[in-house]
């Protein structure tokens, strides 16, 4: 740790040496004020013990002000400790609602001295951490979100998403994005966070379909140690995390009735309690909700809360399908084939108008994530510099998979199904594995599935 002990009286200078060398590792003691700026660009420092007057006779402390400001516009991570007589007390009081961490008094005491620069240290070392931790976090972000790319159209049906995302993300309303698996309504909720004030702030996200039922609440709203068998550590839940900054919860349509309740609560009261807690934690967060579910069918079969609905979608976006958006398929194709050519070294490859309407053929019930996943797929397999459709739907191919005209099956319900069938024997039965490749949650997988064997 770093110390400047800035004063023009050099018996101060010696005996503060002193005293500080025991607890910093190093320590700069300077009579001259002007040298302080040269001091605090060449190296990281701590705490300043700084004094208020320089010229013989000054009581004002004004030096000591304008050298306090200068200080903290230089170096906003310093502390600054003020050393001044005792007739002097109200200026250092004055001066502490500046930005000075605290004073000492003439003559000092060495160990109030000591322990008032230390305390001014761990201060420091604290927001120099916090503000790493800061600057890590939005790297992440940053990084997080160039992964999940950009939103592509040019269809006449995205004009209204797109305008409604603009024209929501300034405020702090609650957001429902509807729409099937695949549609980007992850990518949506993104584009709301960036635009938004928050954007410097977390963002975090929550698939409620991926947890299972008795660890929703713990994931969501925390517990403390010994809440439950498993509780072996206190845990902050999502909502705690994402305070300041943005929750996105994914498939908000699966959530259990009683978390529903206990959602709605929290959305209410602005307040989560843990589980097995007593006393709330204040939250102040921006809600993003997501379903592929039919939400108000749910609500009629009572399985939705109605009061939770009219917290969660102040502003409701519906992302239509691929196959209601067939203007951006070729820039989709040309984005995802792009972006795979340079991963997998074949920048040879190219498409076809011919091949690109062959593929407006087909329904893709996975929309943009199954299209950019068949896109993956044609470019790591296909031997040629031209892909074909079959490239892109190899599976597709046989009789069993197309209409009795030979063209893709048009029916949606059939070719999802298709689909599933299709992933879950490619991992040998792996629910997991497969619900992953599909983009859905487990339950919806399982529901899904059990449609599959009644087919």
């Amino acid at each position: 740790m770093k110390i400047i002990v800035l004063d023009d009286d050099l018996d101060v200078l010696l005996t503060a040496k002193l005293v500080l060398k025991k607890a910093f590792t190093q320590v700069v003691t300077l009579a001259n004020p002007s040298l302080i700026v040269h001091c605090l660009t060449e190296s990281l420092c701590n705490v300043v013990l700084l004094d208020m007057n320089f010229k013989p006779g000054a009581t004002s402390g004004a030096e000591g002000l304008k050298l306090l400001q200068k200080i903290k516009e230089l170096s906003p991570l310093t502390e600054v400790v003020l050393h001044t007589a005792y007739g002097e007390v109200a200026v250092a009081v004055n001066a502490m609602k500046s930005g000075a961490f605290d004073f000492v008094e003439k003559p000092w005491e060495k160990e109030k001295l000591l322990a008032t620069c230390m305390a001014a240290a761990k201060y420091s070392l604290s927001n120099i951490q916090i503000s790493q931790l800061r600057n890590i976090h939005k790297v992440l972000q940053n990084d997080y979100g160039k992964g999940l790319g950009k939103i592509l159209t040019i269809a006449p049906v995205m004009r209204n998403v797109l305008q409604t995302i603009r024209k929501v993300a300034g405020t702090d309303a609650n957001v429902l994005i509807l729409g099937e698996n695949g549609t980007g309504k992850e990518l949506v909720a993104r584009e709301i966070y960036r635009l938004s004030a928050r954007s410097g702030e977390p963002f975090i996200t929550v698939d409620a379909a991926a947890l299972p039922p008795t660890l929703i609440e713990s994931e969501l709203f925390g517990h403390v140690k010994g809440a439950f068998t498993d509780a072996r550590e206190e845990r902050t839940g999502r909502f705690e995390l994402a305070s300041s900054g943005t929750l996105f919860l994914d498939e908000i349509g699966n959530l259990p009735l009683p978390v529903q309740s206990k959602l709605l609560a929290v959305l209410q009261n602005r307040q989560v309690v843990k589980v097995g807690a007593n006393h709330p934690v204040d939250i102040d967060i921006r809600l993003i909700c997501a379903t592929n579910m039919p939400i108000y069918d749910l609500i009629e079969k009572h399985e939705f809360r109605q009061d939770l609905l009219y917290r969660i979608n102040t502003v409701e976006i519906r992302i239509p399908p691929l196959r209601d958006r067939l203007e951006d398929m070729q820039i989709l194709l040309g984005y995802f084939l792009d972006k795979h050519k340079q991963k997998y070294m074949k920048n040879h490859l190219v498409i076809s108008e011919a091949t690109i309407n062959e593929l407006k053929q087909y329904n893709w019930p996975g929309n943009v994530r199954e299209l950019e996943h068949a896109t993956e797929r044609a470019v790591i397999m296909c031997n040629t510099r031209e892909l074909k459709s079959a490239d892109f739907l190899p599976q597709r191919s046989g009789s069993g998979n197309t209409s009795p005209s030979g063209r893709l099956t048009m029916n949606v319900h059939l070719a999802e199904l298709q689909l599933i069938d299709t992933v879950v024997r490619k991992f040998g039965g792996n629910l997991t594995k497969a619900s992953k490749e599909l983009g859905m949650g487990r339950t919806t997988l399982y529901r899904k599935l059990k449609n599959l064997g009644n087919s």
